[in-house]
């Protein structure tokens, strides 16, 4: 990984997203990129990366153009709030549990880190060492077992005390044994010394031979001494490794606990770990608890991605969206109230999106919202790709049902008609095909249906959701009438909204029937639209467009 680690700002519609909410957020990714490429060429501005995500999941209409020209839907994202992925320090890397204490020392010194993460050959986290526990074992270990029970590989004391291998194979461990210093006359060595101790000693050849006679399985020569090759042969021959060193008796002395490997001290029972997918606002006040500095952060498989401390919370930064197709709180990613908005393209009203400081909003009473990023590619002379086209040309048509609904405006008409042409569809084919595959309903559930383009609104004190279901068969459309009437009321109650409404329009004869339920709903609905429903459901001559033609109505008739 880079130092200069990208910034990464997402491009987000609304939950229970459309064709125009999906494919717009697709486009405007595409067109910041191409823009922040062309002005990284330039200087002009730092790395950035935009990326496209999704609040909800898609519909069958917006599958069919995401297969007919051949993309991936961008990726769901839940909930917006700061993750520990957006934060942690995965720079921090792991060590393996047989380095020594005197490397686990000399890398926390480099790294600037008082913890270090030590991890198994497949990455799995099995504890942690701190500079506490490094203190602990050089001031508290008396026992000249230490190295034996610690399992000592011959590597780390060659390492620890800056030493050659003159003998034996640094592969091998300390398995048993004491460590014993060797400055006495024979007599007394041979009645110290026992099978496999470690023997730290100098340049008498009369002491090196008797530790081999004594059947040592390491012998630490002092001082730089020379080894005779009769010293070498018999400790080959006797499985005894011999080490020559600069360093003298005392300073061996003191360095050889210093090889014992960490895993032998490490902390590993009641580790508090995080999954690096955990949102920052549910784990802080674990964090701001535990007296440790650093905490290890682990992937969902369970293996080690790096560490977070108390620093990561006060220098984090939130995530930053731009918001594409809406501007209602309601309707938005959940805890976008968390995130920086710094720009949002929409089509609607304003809404109650608030912001923490001014953002760039470009809001056009136009059809579609890839109508305006159609735009924003002319202006910044950005050439749309063919396939950018039918995503942008496909959020047209949708949105307008084809030119069809109150909302288009020539320029949607105009902006289709080049975005077809650049993508080689046929719009007439191309709409038919698509609503097509969004009025496949039977194999939908209830819920499914209602919330496959499904959105929340708030008048006063007063909530309630619009579901829109599209369709070139009308005889479908009556027959969902009676599927989904008893749906409704559990659905209000789950979403504890005041009223809730379906309208299922008919793009042919442009015209909407409308199933609600909720106390005041069937007399707004009388009074908004001078209709008398019956039996829970009403017929809306000409209305096809819930955001110009039902929603005004619905708030006019609300704040009344």
């Amino acid at each position: 990984m880079t130092d200069k680690k990208k910034k990464t700002i997402y491009i987000s519609g609304h939950k229970n997203p459309d064709t125009d909410s999906i494919c717009s957020a697709m486009a405007l990714a595409d067109l910041k990129n191409k823009i922040a490429e062309k002005q990284m060429m330039e200087e002009i501005s730092g790395q950035v990366v935009y990326q496209a995500v999704r609040a909800g999941h898609l519909n069958q209409e917006t599958r069919y153009v995401m297969k007919a020209f051949d993309v991936t839907a961008p990726t769901y994202m839940r909930d917006a709030r700061t993750q520990i992925k957006d934060i942690f320090d995965n720079k921090t890397e792991s060590v393996s549990g047989n380095i020594s204490l005197r490397q686990a020392w000399k890398t926390m010194r480099a790294v600037k880190k008082a913890t270090l993460a030590i991890t198994d050959k497949e990455g799995h986290l099995e504890g942690l060492i701190s500079t506490g526990d490094i203190a602990k074992s050089y001031m508290a270990v008396f026992d000249n077992c230490i190295l034996a029970q610690a399992r000592t590989p011959y590597e780390n004391i060659i390492d620890t005390v800056e030493g050659e291998l003159l003998a034996g194979n640094a592969d091998q461990h300390v398995t048993s044994g004491k460590v014993v210093i060797s400055t006495a006359n024979t007599e007394i060595i041979r009645a110290h010394i026992d099978e496999g101790d470690v023997v730290i000693l100098g340049n008498r050849y009369e002491a090196q031979l008797c530790a081999l006679e004594q059947h040592a399985s390491v012998i630490i020569v002092c001082d730089g001494a020379p080894v005779s090759r009769t010293i070498r042969k018999i400790a080959g021959d006797n499985d005894c490794a011999v080490i020559s060193t600069a360093y003298d008796t005392y300073a061996v002395a003191r360095l050889i606990n210093q090889s014992l490997p960490v895993s032998y001290f490490m902390t590993k029972d009641n580790l508090v770990v995080f999954k690096e997918n955990s949102y920052v606002d549910d784990i802080k006040d674990i964090m701001m608890k535990e007296r440790i500095r650093d905490f290890p952060v682990v992937t969902e498989d369970d293996c080690y991605a790096g560490m977070i401390s108390r620093r990561n919370l006060i220098d984090m930064n939130k995530k930053q969206f731009i918001l594409v197709d809406h501007n209602e709180a309601d309707q938005a990613i959940n805890g976008i109230e968390e995130t920086e908005i710094v720009e949002i393209v929409d089509h609607h009203k304003l809404g109650t999106i608030e912001t923490i400081k001014p953002v760039n909003v470009r809001n056009q009473p136009v059809g579609c919202t890839a109508t305006i990023i159609y735009q924003m590619y002319i202006e910044n002379d950005i050439k749309i790709s063919k396939t950018i086209a039918g995503l942008l040309c496909s959020a047209i048509i949708s949105d307008t049902l084809l030119f069809r609904s109150p909302t288009c405006t020539p320029l949607d008409k105009l902006a289709a008609g080049k975005l077809a042409e650049i993508a080689g569809v046929d719009l007439e084919a191309h709409a038919v095909a698509m609503f097509d595959a969004g009025s496949d309903l039977k194999s939908k559930s209830d819920e499914e249906i209602l919330y496959q383009d499904f959105k929340k609104f708030k008048s006063g004190d007063t909530t309630f959701g619009v579901g829109q279901v599209t369709s070139m068969n009308v005889e479908e459309l009556k027959k969902l009438k009676d599927k989904m009437k008893p749906f409704l009321e559990s659905a209000r109650t789950k979403e504890n909204m005041d009223m809730l409404f379906l309208l299922l329009t008919d793009i042919l004869s442009e015209n909407s029937y409308v199933i609600y339920a909720g106390a005041e709903a069937e007399n707004i609905l009388s009074q908004g639209f001078n209709q008398t429903p019956v039996d829970g459901e009403a017929l809306l001559e000409g209305v096809v467009s819930r955001k110009k033609q039902f929603v005004p109505v619905m708030m006019g008739m609300l704040m009344a």
